[in-house]
C-alpha cells in the first residue's frame, strides 16, 4: 500500500470518527433534559438558609506588604501558607494568627503556594519558571532567609498553580503558561510525566490551575485560558481523558467534588459551572446578574466538606457562598462586616470544612468560621 492511500484512508477514518463523535455529542444533549437545580426544585428541596451569625469573620492575618495571590492550609487545619507579590511566603497559625515562618523568595513574582501533605515543606511558583521547595525544618542561612532545599526547573512559562499530590511528599503537579501540566519527582527534581504540550489533546493557550481528585489521585483536571477544563490521567500523558467545554472566557480555577465524581470550575465570563467526569455533561451554571454592566470574574472556589455549598470569589471583592443544590446565592462575605477592601484572589476551606480563608489584593488574608448554631455543612 503507497503512502498516498494510506494518507487518504487515514484522513477517512479520522471523518468518520469526528461524525461518529459529533453524533454522540448531539445524544448525549438530547438525554441531558434538565440541570440539577431544576431537579433539586421538582423535589421540594429548600436552600440553605444563613442568619447573621452563622458564618463571621473571626481573624485577620496582617503581615503582606503586597497583594496575595495564593493560599493553602495544612491537613490537619491549623496552619496557612501564603504567597504575595511582596515576594515572601508566610507560614501562618491559624487559630493564633502569628507567623511561623516568612520566607524570602528567589523570584518576588510567585503566583502560587502549597502544603506537602505531612506539612513538612512548602512550594511555590511565578513568573521564574520554576518549581521551589522550602523544607520549613531547614537551618536558616546566615541572614535568617529559609534555603531553598529543590528547584524543579523544565517549564517555558509562568508556574500558575502546584498541588502536592495526595498522602505523599515525593510528587507534585504544576500548571503553566507553557500549556503544559507536568508531574514531577520532587527527590530527583526530574519530570515524570508531561501533560499537553505537542498532543494534540492538550491545552491551546496558558494553563491556570489545577486540581487532583481526593478519592483517585491519578486522576486530576486543569483550567485553562482557552476557556476549556480538561481531565487527565497520570498513567497515559499523551492524551486527556475528557475535554469539558461551556465557559466563555478564561478558566481560572478548577476544583474537584468531595466525592471525586464531579468538579467545578470558575472562569473570566462570570460563571461557576458544575461537570460531570463519568458522562462528560455540564450539571449546572453558577451566575449572579450584577447590578451593572460589569461582570466580574471568578477568581477562586472552594467546596464544602460535604459539596452543599460552593465558596466563589470574585474580582470586585465579593466573596459567594452558593447552594449547589438550587444554584442560589444564600450568603455574600462581601457585604459583610470586616470582609475585604479588594479583589479576592484565592480562598481555601480547612480540612475538617470548618473555616474558610480568603485571600485579597487588599494585602490581608481572612479566616471566616461557622459560629451560632449552624453546623459545618
Amino acid at each position: 500500500m503507497s503512502v498516498a492511500e494510506l494518507k487518504e484512508r487515514h484522513a477517512a477514518a479520522t471523518e468518520t470518527m469526528n461524525n461518529l463523535r459529533e453524533r454522540l455529542r448531539q445524544r448525549r444533549q438530547q438525554l441531558l433534559d434538565t440541570d440539577v437545580a431544576g431537579y433539586a426544585s421538582s423535589h421540594g428541596r429548600t436552600p440553605v438558609t444563613f442568619g447573621p451569625t452563622d458564618l463571621v469573620c473571626c481573624r485577620t492575618l496582617q503581615g503582606h506588604t503586597g497583594k496575595v495571590y495564593s493560599l493553602d492550609w495544612t491537613p490537619e487545619r491549623n496552619r496557612i501558607v501564603s504567597a504575595s507579590q511582596d515576594g515572601r511566603l508566610i507560614v501562618w497559625n491559624s487559630l493564633t494568627s502569628q507567623k511561623t515562618h516568612a520566607i524570602k523568595l528567589p523570584c518576588a513574582w510567585v503566583m502560587t503556594c502549597a502544603f506537602s501533605p505531612t506539612s513538612q515543606s512548602v512550594a511555590c511558583g511565578g513568573l521564574d519558571s520554576m518549581c521551589s521547595i522550602f523544607n520549613l525544618n531547614s537551618p536558616t542561612d546566615r541572614d535568617g532567609n529559609l534555603p531553598v532545599s529543590k528547584t524543579l526547573s523544565g517549564h517555558k512559562g509562568y508556574v500558575s498553580c502546584c498541588q502536592y499530590v495526595p498522602d505523599e511528599d515525593i510528587h507534585i503537579i504544576t500548571s503553566s503558561g507553557d500549556r503544559t501540566c507536568v508531574l514531577w519527582d520532587i527527590t530527583t527534581g526530574l519530570r515524570t510525566s508531561v501533560f499537553g504540550g505537542e498532543f494534540q489533546s492538550g491545552h491551546t493557550a496558558d494553563v491556570l490551575s489545577v486540581s487532583i481528585n481526593g478519592s483517585n489521585s491519578r486522576m486530576f483536571v486543569s483550567g485553562s485560558c482557552d476557556a476549556t477544563a480538561r481531565l487527565w490521567d497520570t498513567r497515559a500523558a499523551s492524551r486527556a481523558v475528557r475535554t469539558f467545554h461551556g465557559h466563555e472566557g478564561d478558566v481560572n480555577t478548577v476544583k474537584f467534588f468531595p466525592d471525586g465524581n464531579r468538579f467545578g470550575t470558575g472562569s473570566d465570563d462570570g460563571t461557576c459551572r458544575l461537570f460531570d467526569i463519568r458522562t462528560g455533561h455540564q450539571l449546572q451554571v453558577y451566575y449572579q446578574q450584577p447590578s451593572d454592566n460589569e461582570v466580574p470574574h471568578v477568581t477562586s472556589i472552594a467546596f464544602s466538606i460535604s459539596g452543599r455549598l460552593l465558596f466563589a470569589g470574585y474580582s470586585n471583592g465579593d466573596c459567594y457562598v452558593w447552594d449547589t443544590l438550587l444554584a442560589r446565592v444564600v450568603l455574600n462575605l462581601g457585604s459583610l462586616q470586616n470582609s475585604h477592601d479588594s479583589r479576592i484572589s484565592c480562598l481555601g476551606l480547612s480540612a475538617d470544612g470548618s473555616a474558610l480563608c480568603t485571600g485579597s489584593w487588599d494585602t490581608n488574608l481572612k479566616i471566616w468560621a461557622f459560629g451560632g448554631y449552624r453546623k459545618v455543612i
